[in-house]
Formats: structure tokens, sequence, C-alpha cells
């Protein structure tokens, strides 16, 4: 894999060295800055749901211990996130 070393990109393997070129980096895609942490859509649980699991919820004052749930991907599709909506007073998170 290449590395930037200067003005030049070097293989961290053999220390082959090639010139930059600010045409080819524009094209080049980066994960720097990304992350998986983006918010994640909130998707209204189906209010006629019957199926609950205990989960307390964490809104302040609330102190219901059922929710109903679902399951969503996240993005990228690296696995599912469970979006909770308590039963007492609605209110919506994730984990």
């Amino acid at each position: 894999m290449m590395h930037v070393d200067g003005n030049a990109w070097q293989c961290r393997s053999c220390g082959s060295e090639r010139a930059r070129d600010p045409g080819d980096e524009a094209r080049m895609t980066t994960t720097e800055g990304q992350s998986d942490d983006d918010p994640v859509p909130v998707v209204e649980a189906d209010d006629g749901a019957t199926e609950t699991m205990q989960a307390d919820c964490p809104a302040e004052g609330c102190e219901s211990g059922r929710a109903r749930y679902e399951m969503i991907p996240k993005p990228g599709g690296s696995y599912e996130a469970r979006l909770f909506t308590c039963v007492e007073c609605g209110h919506k998170w994730r984990s």
C-alpha cells in the first residue's frame, strides 16, 4: 500500500516511489474523517405492534420498563441497530 512521503507516493513494503499527481489524487476515495457512527434514520415503530420487550426507558421522569422494538440495517450493512419506542411515553432510542 502506498502512502504519501513528501512530494511522492511510497510503497511501505518495497520502498518504490512515484511522483504525486494532483489529478490522480482528486479522483481517489478516502475514509479519512468518515465513521460508521452516523445517525441512523429513525423509523416509526408500528404503534399497533403488540410485541414488546423489557427495556428501561431512558426518558427523564418515565419509569416504564417495556418498549416496542424493530431492527433496521446500519449504513454500510455491517450490522443492524435495534430501535426502541417506550410503550408509556413514546420516547425513541436505539442500541
